[in-house]
């Protein structure tokens, strides 16, 4: 019997808990150079369509954050296995901690086979910083922000010696511990308040195949910047414009719902919730398309997303749109799914932490032009620009 193909390594391997960690995470290196494929969660990582391959990046939404410990932990020891041959492996946490930190990291060494993991969670560009082992946001302790009350996944503590106990900490002012500490081997969390901080940790590793990095976009940043190519990083060719763009909102984050509250307010807006008796009623030439999961959660988070999703693409069947905004990992994945998506092939980071690309998948999936942006990032505008950007007008 013929033996199985084996199957070419991206140069870049990102797993990532949701879709927009994955688009966050992969897209720092499309901007400096590297191609760059999204996958659904569930796509085989190897098969038709499954990436650049060699010399790209390929970024795998493993979709752990709706499972439970013992499953997340088990699919991120996979994937970490089958990309354990790429030659930088990031492993994408969220920079508030959200989700199954430590299992998935534990997890993922395990699977790579690598001795040395270096977390460094900090992500500036959005306020998310690392003192002494401890995560913040905007200088209030996770733990005591917003994010200690997100519906889906509360954060329980933003102390990394506590999720990581068997961790050495490593401060931001001491990276070159790095260089002395990782031929042993082991699990370091680095402190980190700015990008030059992230670029320091970056610069004081050796032998980056030997390590399996944690973080999140911050650190994915500081990495491409670290491995960029050279020539014309982004591309020159730009995508289309879209003339009948919809903007899908499902995360509940606040930051999100000002978001949304300013983008609704716009003249000519339509806007409705997902799974109502008509979904956006006479919005055929409505500039601005929206339809959002309710602002009081008083069902399952799951559901609603669904509910969400299965309006997306009854839409797309009546009143079909040319582009997408999406925010939420969950409503984003679910959303592109529905759509028969299996990824997106990425095209820019327009801001910091958000991803645009095109719809991958089968001949009848038109490459529709997409970004994604997780639920907290941004500020009350960030609507409003990445609406505009689709559009072509820019703000």
């Amino acid at each position: 019997m013929r033996p199985a193909p084996s199957v070419t390594p991206p140069r870049v391997a990102v797993l990532a808990d949701d879709l927009t960690s994955a688009g966050d995470g992969a897209a720092p290196f499309r901007r400096t150079g590297h191609p760059a494929r999204v996958l659904l969660s569930g796509s085989p990582i190897g098969g038709p369509g499954g990436g650049p391959g060699g010399g790209g990046v390929l970024a795998v939404d493993l979709g752990s954050r709706l499972l439970d410990e013992t499953a997340a932990a088990e699919r991120a020891r996979g994937a970490a296995r089958t990309l354990a041959g790429a030659e930088l492996l990031l492993k994408t946490v969220d920079s508030t901690l959200r989700g199954h930190v430590a299992a998935e990291v534990r997890a993922a060494r395990e699977g790579s086979g690598r001795p040395a993991v270096v977390v460094a969670p900090a992500f500036p560009a959005e306020g998310r910083t690392t003192r002494h082992g401890v995560q913040y946001v905007r200088g209030v302790r996770v733990d005591e922000s917003e994010f200690a009350r997100d519906p889906a996944h509360p954060v329980r503590t933003a102390d990394l010696a506590r999720v990581l106990p068997e961790a050495v900490l490593v401060g931001a002012d001491r990276p070159e511990e790095l260089t002395e500490l990782l031929p042993d081997g082991g699990l370091f969390v680095c402190s980190a308040a700015t990008d030059a901080d992230l670029d320091r940790i970056v610069a004081a590793v050796p032998d980056h195949r030997a390590v399996l990095w944690v973080g999140s976009p911050g650190l994915a940043a500081a990495l491409a910047r670290h491995h960029a190519l050279p020539g014309d990083a982004a591309g020159a060719a730009g995508l289309p414009p879209a003339r009948r763009p919809l903007v899908a909102v499902g995360s509940a984050n606040p930051a999100t719902r000002r978001q949304l509250a300013l983008l609704a307010a716009e003249p000519g807006a339509a806007s409705a919730v997902a799974g109502g008796p008509a979904d956006l009623p006479g919005a055929a030439a409505a500039p601005v398309r929206i339809l959002h999961t309710p602002h009081e959660r008083r069902a399952d988070p799951t559901e609603l997303t669904r509910l969400l999703a299965d309006s997306v693409a009854a839409l797309a069947a009546r009143d079909p749109f040319d582009g997408l905004v999406l925010t939420g990992g969950e409503t984003a994945e679910a959303v592109l799914r529905a759509l028969g998506a299996h990824g997106i092939d990425l095209h820019d980071e327009p801001e910091p932490g958000i991803a645009r690309g095109t719809l991958a998948g089968p001949a009848d999936v038109p490459p529709v032009p997409v970004v994604i942006k997780a639920g907290g990032f941004g500020d009350e505008r960030t609507l409003l620009r990445l609406h505009a950007l689709l559009t072509g007008n820019r703000r």
